[in-house]
């Protein structure tokens, strides 16, 4: 890698795969790297069963400002499962306790707390109060445990260390999966951008007229640098800077740690879901067990079971056999044992230990969610940042990190032509 191009991208996720394809729309030329052997980043399917795929990141097409993954999926001949859509939609989600659903009037009451709740943090939002959910929630409320299981699995944090401000500039719906998965929609979108794999950025150098990167395959030099890698990445010092990185910026990163949702695939040799059983639920009980739970709507027959926060981080440590023994027991709880007998595999993630992100997500802690404008703002108008966790109204999301990687082409576009 000894070329000098305009721009070394840094990161071969939604966002620098986004900015790669602007970048070269715009007659800039640019280098990719990518620490790890593929392409996708937090969007990354695997094959649970033959032809049947499972996503261990981003899963759900959301909805909001248009989410750009729905065309290209469209233009690309990929399926996806918008006649999966009503399924996730709020009105149609699933509430079980100790193995019993909600009647109507109790699923009601459920709803009514929910709504409550988001009202209380939008209002805390519009006064400024950029407090923890916590603060401004009925937390001894009957149905407070699935709310907090919805908070967790969303944000990857809990609701103690959630800022309600991010919380408030979140938008869209859940939306819908891709047949195939979503990691495979992002795979085949960016299969055309060239990208060294397995170079991981080591160190970026800034401290010359332009930016450095040393990888474990050499060292790329361009005038521009575009960093896309998680906070997860730039808050462990795994990757150093030369000189380091202003105050500013470090203090946006520390604001924005990463969250953890964990998600465990169990596949079965036959619809154990039964006649109008598929769908989204959260399930809690007595013992302090939550998660949320998709008994696949797109017709396949595999759930995958969701925790988020404190309890994905413990759960995680306990190890794989652990995390399918929860989760076979989670979707046992809404369809009974037999379940048991049907079970054919199961995937778990581990995202808090994941090497290449330390994480799901970016969630801005409470206090700090101006800290994603701060985190997309340039250094010395030359070293860039997108991803996620720059995004305000498309955090924690795939298509967030899309438009974050256009947005950081057209600034590092608007620099050049300065020069």
């Amino acid at each position: 890698m000894t070329a000098q191009p305009d721009v070394v991208v840094i990161g071969a996720g939604a966002s620098g795969l986004a900015a790669a394809k602007e970048l070269a729309r715009l007659g800039i030329s640019c280098t990719v790297i990518e620490a790890s052997h593929r392409i996708g980043g937090r969007a990354y399917s695997e094959e649970i069963m033959p032809d049947v795929w499972f996503d261990l990141g981003c899963a759900w097409l959301g909805t909001g400002v248009g989410n750009p993954f729905a065309k290209i999926g469209d233009d690309l001949g990929i399926e996806l499962g918008r006649f999966a859509a009503d399924a996730y939609k709020p009105e149609n989600h699933r509430f079980v306790q100790n193995g019993t659903a909600l009647t109507p009037e109790l699923w009601t009451a459920c709803r009514r707390y929910f709504v409550d709740c988001h009202n209380a943090i939008a209002a805390a939002d519009e006064r400024s109060r950029d407090v923890s959910i916590s603060d401004v929630i009925d937390l001894e409320h009957t149905y407070a445990a699935p709310f907090l299981e919805n908070v967790a699995t969303a944000w990857g944090l809990d609701a103690d260390e959630v800022s309600a401000a991010d919380f408030a500039s979140s938008t869209g719906e859940l939306g819908y999966p891709a047949v195939r998965g979503y990691g495979g929609l992002v795979a085949a979108w960016g299969a055309d951008v060239e990208v060294t794999l397995n170079a991981r950025a080591e160190r970026i150098d800034w401290s010359g007229p332009g930016v450095a990167v040393e990888t474990s395959k050499g060292t790329v030099k361009a005038h521009l640098g575009l960093c896309t890698v998680s906070t997860g990445i730039l808050g462990s010092g795994e990757v150093s800077f030369s000189p380091p990185l202003p105050d500013w910026k470090q203090e946006a990163v520390h604001g924005l740690p990463m969250g953890t949702e964990n998600k465990m695939g169990v596949a079965f040799d036959t619809d154990v879901f039964g006649t109008g059983g598929r769908g989204h639920y959260t399930v809690w009980n007595h013992g302090g067990d939550t998660a949320k739970i998709d008994a696949s709507a797109m017709g396949l027959n595999v759930a995958a079971v969701f925790v988020g926060g404190r309890h994905a981080i413990w759960l995680e440590r306990q190890g794989p056999q652990a995390c399918h023994d929860f989760a076979v027991d989670r979707v046992a709880e809404v369809f009974g044992n037999s379940i048991r007998n049907h079970v054919v595999r199961s995937i778990t993630t581990a995202w808090s230990t994941d090497p290449w992100t330390r994480g799901s997500w970016a969630c801005a802690r409470p206090g700090q969610a101006h800290q994603r404008e701060h985190l997309a703002r340039a250094i010395d108008d030359r070293l860039f940042f997108a991803g996620e966790a720059t995004m305000v109204g498309g955090q924690g999301t795939c298509h967030g990190a899309y438009f974050s990687g256009i947005r950081a082409a057209r600034d590092i576009a608007s620099r050049l032509l300065r020069d």
